[in-house]
This record gives C-alpha cells, structure tokens and sequence, in this order.
C-alpha cells in the first residue's frame, strides 16, 4: 500500500526525518553516509523530501511484514487484476 504524500506530513517532523534517513543509509553502499556533517544530512533530508514531494519517490507499507520503506517509483510493483 502506498502512503500519499500529505499522510507523510501528518508524521512527526522527528518520524519523518528518520524514515528518510533509513532510507538514505540504504543508498550508500560505501559506507561514507557516517561522513556526513550536519548541514550535508539536512540537504539530503531536503531533496528526499522534495522527491517525495514531485512523486518520483513513494513510501510504501507492507502489510505482509508490517514494514515502511521509501521506494523510487519505477522500483515499484504495482497490483494487477488478475483475469480469468
């Protein structure tokens, strides 16, 4: 199931900033996302909300595991109707 944008709003500024950053960490494979000072973290906050935002990223709920994740749009599978 996919959470619109103005829901991801109604979250705590803390939540939301945290959803992000897992979702951050998740995208550096190197290791560097520690590297960051703050001012770095909070412009990538920033675009990842603005992405959200524009709709080019979506946060998307699993009911099957309970679990919440930013995914970009075309990694997205959307349900079909299955045809007889």
């Amino acid at each position: 199931m996919l959470i619109p944008y103005e829901a991801l709003l109604q979250l705590p500024q803390d939540t939301f900033n945290n959803l992000i950053k897992e979702y951050l960490l998740t995208q550096v494979e190197d290791g560097s996302f520690g590297m960051l000072d703050d001012q770095q973290l909070a412009t990538a906050i920033e675009k990842c909300k603005q992405s959200l935002k524009q709709g080019e990223l979506k946060v998307e709920f699993s009911e099957e595991d309970e679990s919440i994740a930013i995914r970009h749009k075309d990694h997205i599978i959307y349900p079909t109707a299955e045809q007889d």
